[in-house]
């Protein structure tokens, strides 16, 4: 999988690696805790972040970019920050939810305009 630059200023994957911001999927790794706290994360979950993806709150699929020299995926920690802030983004149309009294009040409101409209 390549990572595809979202704007032309931008610099692409390879270019990153090439400059020497270069990391291998086991690096990823023990960048992070594992899941209970104790050691470092599972390579395999940074593969399948790259192969598979992870879905967002409003359920697109971001994956880890990566590229492929030889047998091996490499990737950089600026692809890795991106891919961690397209996770985290919670979108603008995510708002919270009226509680059941909020909804009633405005039902509420709703009813008398429409009274005072003759409706």
């Amino acid at each position: 999988m390549t990572d595809t630059p979202t704007a032309a200023a931008e610099p692409s994957l390879f270019d990153e690696i090439a400059a020497g911001d270069v990391l291998t999927l086991a690096g990823v790794a023990a960048m992070f805790p594992a899941h209970r706290g104790k050691g470092r994360m599972n390579p395999s979950a940074v593969f399948r972040w790259a192969t598979t993806g992870t879905k967002t709150r409003d359920g697109r699929s971001v994956l880890l970019g990566t590229v492929r020299v030889g047998h091996r995926l490499l990737t950089s920690k600026a692809a890795v920050a991106r891919y961690v802030a397209a996770i985290s983004h919670t979108p603008a149309a995510a708002t919270p939810q009226p509680t059941p009294t909020a909804r009633r009040g405005r039902g509420e409101q709703a009813a008398a305009e429409l009274e005072r409209l003759g409706a």
